[in-house]
């Protein structure tokens, strides 16, 4: 019997995050009576990502093309599920959140969306200001954050997927493209109340001011994240 649901994670050199945040999926998957499949897609790391993925029993696929768009875009191309969701390796997915994802999906009336986003840890003033401007607007503007994006697969598959063109901010253009699919079949783009649990481990990596600006750029210069020089924040670790 296929799966009804796949979590896809892509995953870039993780083995110290990766085993909390597989522990805390198959603990949200179990509470689900639906039966599920765990995917990571080990993004060329050197460490032991691939070997931790397996520990924990998620199938493992190989991308070797060191960028977050193509890697979600391997996982999903494998995935048996009827619905899809993309999760970060750093994030924490409650079992609540991925009920209500499965719910809106099951529904029909949801073609995808995704989720507010919390922090693992207290955020310099300057990020946790724009953190709290992104949860404002995502739900009303309908943004999708990277770390959390839920969809129908054929609305998948007919938007093109993730844009493997950009280093970062894919589900951006995603988010929009669902949008569009959503109201062609009379569904809607739903980014939920619950949040998800992201690692703020990049405030001990970059400078918060530059990440802020970084941010800012890329939000008024949009192609630029065509380039991995200006995507730093995604790619660059200590």
């Amino acid at each position: 019997m296929k799966p009804l649901y796949s979590i896809i994670i892509p995953a870039y050199n993780e083995e110290k995050l990766l085993p909390l945040t597989l522990a805390a999926l198959q603990s949200a998957m179990q509470a689900q009576p639906e039966k599920g499949e765990l995917i990571v897609v080990d993004n060329n790391s050197s460490d032991a990502t691939a070997e931790i993925a397996k520990s924990h029993g998620a199938r493992v696929v190989f991308e070797p093309v060191n960028r977050i768009a193509s890697a979600r875009n391997a996982g999903a191309r494998v995935a048996e599920g009827e619905f899809l969701v993309f999760a970060d390796a750093d994030t924490i997915v409650p079992p609540g959140l991925l009920s209500a994802a499965l719910a809106g999906l099951s529904s029909s009336s949801v073609c995808g969306g995704g989720a507010r986003v919390a922090f693992d840890r207290e955020l310099p003033f300057l990020v946790r200001g724009f953190a709290s401007l992104w949860n404002y607007c995502a739900p009303r503007w309908g943004y999708a954050a990277g770390c959390f994006v839920y969809c129908r697969r054929d609305a998948f598959v007919e938007t093109g997927g993730f844009d493997e063109r950009v280093y970062a901010s894919e589900e951006i253009g995603l988010s929009i493209r669902f949008r569009q699919w959503g109201r062609r079949h009379g569904m809607k783009f739903l980014v939920l109340d619950e949040s998800v649990v992201s690692s703020a481990r990049k405030m001990d990596w970059h400078n918060s001011f530059k990440m802020l600006l970084t941010m800012i750029f890329l939000g008024l210069c949009p192609f630029a994240v065509r380039s991995r020089r200006f995507c730093y924040l995604w790619y660059q670790r200590p």
